[in-house]
């Protein structure tokens, strides 16, 4: 097959270690970085161009689209899908996962475990957004970030007050969401490829920061996931329509609690668990572009 791997960053250890897999396994493999490609549009006629050629020929595609890039590499991944490519990621699966209250509103419609959130702006009825989570603390973020940024914790109500003012001078939609103390600065990232975990493990914050991101300094540890925790991150990765992604989770006394679906995983599990998930990822392409199951079925 002749894969492309949309990255910016050709030496990162994922986009890395899909190239040493696909080839392995015979494939031919660029890496394109898609915010220096450019598209051209006109009857019967789309093209894809990078470096000055156009890209063509393609079997199949594995975007690795960056947070701040979203809808330019998105964009590009769409594009790819109008010439009929197989996409690993489909595009509108990459945006819908990174609009947190998207995400939320189709977990929640899923069944999936989620913890207690409430959507806001305005600040007029904040007694009533504070009850309606169980009351301070509160865990605040903006609806689009990354990495553990644009999220606090507010442990008081007038530090939950200031913070939601902030957000609203700014002109930020927000959530709040419930503060699930016995999981504070620990969660678990379950990698999924194909609707199945492969590989997973728990993050734990190496001081008393509330989370637990490897962005923020965290620390892996490989973890053998419960039946439940595993039916949980592979139900949270139909709901979202991602065959392959990152599922972060907190254990509750009420069980797990999906906290975001990653559309763009970073690979560090392997590190930390010794998995190929890169080569699970290839075979995974591999099937699905002769099959062509890349319909989208979430409708939202």
């Amino acid at each position: 097959m002749r894969i492309v791997i949309l990255s910016k960053g050709a030496k990162n250890y994922s986009t890395r270690r899909l190239k040493e897999e696909a080839l392995k396994r015979g494939h031919t493999v660029r890496v394109v970085n898609y915010a220096k490609c450019f598209v051209t549009l006109e009857n019967g006629n789309t093209q894809v161009h990078y470096k000055g050629k156009e890209v063509r020929g393609v079997d199949a595609v594995i975007p690795r689209i960056a947070t701040n890039l979203t809808r330019y590499g998105s964009s590009i991944v769409r594009q790819f899908e109008t010439q009929n490519v197989f996409t690993a990621t489909t595009s509108i699966s990459i945006v819908r996962s990174r609009d947190k209250l998207r995400s939320i509103q189709l977990l929640a419609k899923a069944g999936v475990g989620i913890p207690k959130t409430v959507f806001a702006r305005e600040t007029a009825d904040f007694k009533g957004v504070l009850e309606q989570v169980g009351g301070v603390p509160v865990i605040i973020k903006v609806v689009r970030g990354t990495h553990g940024n644009g999220v606090v914790l507010a442990e008081t109500p007038k530090a939950a007050l200031a913070v939601m003012q902030a957000f609203y001078v700014e002109g930020v939609n927000f959530l709040v969401q419930e503060f699930i103390k016995e999981s504070a600065g620990v969660d678990i990232r379950a990698f999924v490829v194909d609707g199945k975990v492969v590989a997973s493990m728990i993050r734990q914050s190496l001081d008393d920061d509330f989370r637990s991101n490897l962005h923020q300094g965290g620390e892996g540890i490989s973890v053998e996931l419960t039946p439940k925790e595993r039916r949980t991150a592979e139900r949270a990765s139909k709901a979202m329509g991602l065959s392959i992604c990152g599922v972060d989770m907190m254990r509750s006394n009420r069980g797990p609690l999906v906290l975001e679906v990653n559309a763009s995983p970073g690979f560090s599990v392997e590190q930390v668990t010794g998995s190929n998930v890169a080569e699970e990822v290839i075979k995974y392409v591999e099937h699905a572009a002769v099959t062509r199951r890349d319909k989208d079925k979430v409708g939202a």
